[in-house]
């Protein structure tokens, strides 16, 4: 099981995993890169890929269902409405002593601020995207997303 991390350092996953661009190509392999690390760990998990609106990469491997997708959905639209991780914005309600559910007042059944969902950043665009998993315990959702982006990251050469 995955320790959840502090607000402190979910702010700073998002700070450095800002890419430089972010293409179809970017998004075919870095959907690859979370399907063989999902393979690897025999993680029963569904993962989409969006710039924008548009879908770019989505994949459900074994064991994930049609549940699945429809968290996908709701932790997206919670990256899309408040630039940042799902995982971070439901971590801040929960410090604050109460739960996004609660003191948002958007439908539980389109948003979710459960972890998984994280905020694809370019450098002088801002936020461009979203990289969503769903199948496992949010923190282990959340983890997989930014073990991922740190390897696209550090895989992708200076200046490209």
């Amino acid at each position: 099981m995955t320790t959840p991390p502090t607000i402190h350092e979910l702010v700073d996953q998002e700070r450095r995993l800002t890419l430089r661009r972010f293409n179809h190509a970017d998004a075919w392999a870095l959907g690859s890169m979370l399907v063989e690390m999902a393979h690897l760990r025999e993680a029963p998990v569904a993962i989409d890929i969006r710039r924008g609106a548009q879908q770019l990469f989505h994949c459900a491997l074994p064991g994930s269902s049609a549940d699945n997708d429809a968290w996908i959905d709701r932790k997206r639209r919670v990256v899309e409405r408040y630039g940042e991780s799902s995982f971070l914005v439901g971590t801040r309600h929960r410090e604050k002593g109460t739960t996004f559910e609660e003191s948002s007042r958007l439908d539980p059944d389109t948003y979710a601020a459960h972890g998984g969902s994280f905020p694809i950043t370019v450098e002088g665009a801002g936020v461009i995207g979203t990289v969503t998993v769903s199948g496992l315990p949010q923190a282990e959702d959340h983890a997989m997303v930014v073990d991922a982006l740190s390897r696209f990251l550090a895989s992708t050469p200076p200046g490209t």
